[in-house]
């Protein structure tokens, strides 16, 4: 398939170089324009006969893609459709890919084998780093700042008492 962009996206940031959503068509209009003449050698213009087949348009993987933004909608996809998550936190992420593993569901921007490896390792460790820190009272800069308030509160709880009793 041809990807159209407009005649200097190559030479100016503001036109696409270096980023992809810039990257976008516009009919060249010039006196002079080489891509308007379609001259030989010249880039592509869009015109009739470049249109994609019927059967395969608007399709990934001959599947019809399906955006998810919650378990409900990942629950509804049939099997002639592919799911793509759409923007969503880590948590939902993490709870879809979960369940399409176990509905073997197929994910088309993510790999739930991938991703669930990597992710349950950085859970495991601040579940455990939080037990220890619990069990010691030493609370590292990385816990909440909550906690830390909390702790600053009864010290000065302690004080006042202290102060009070004297």
């Amino acid at each position: 398939m041809t990807k159209f962009l407009r005649r200097t996206w190559s030479r100016y940031s503001k036109l696409g170089k270096g980023r992809k959503k810039k990257q976008v068509w516009r009919r060249p209009t010039g006196r002079h324009n080489k891509m308007r003449e379609q001259t030989k050698g010249s880039a592509a213009v869009v015109s009739i006969g470049y249109r994609t087949n019927k059967k395969t348009r608007d399709k990934l993987m001959n599947k019809k893609p399906v955006k998810i933004h919650n378990l409900k909608e990942l629950e509804k996809i049939k099997e002639n459709e592919v799911a793509i998550i759409g923007s969503i936190g880590k948590r939902k992420k993490i709870e879809i890919a979960k369940r399409a593993k176990e509905m073997k569901i197929e994910i088309y921007n993510l790999n739930p084998e991938k991703f669930l490896r990597l992710n349950m390792k950085k859970v495991s460790e601040t579940k455990v780093q939080s037990k220890e820190e619990q069990k010691t009272g030493n609370f590292s800069s990385n816990s909440s700042g909550s906690r830390i308030k909390e702790l600053k509160i009864n010290e000065e709880k302690k004080w006042t008492l202290e102060a009070r009793k004297n």
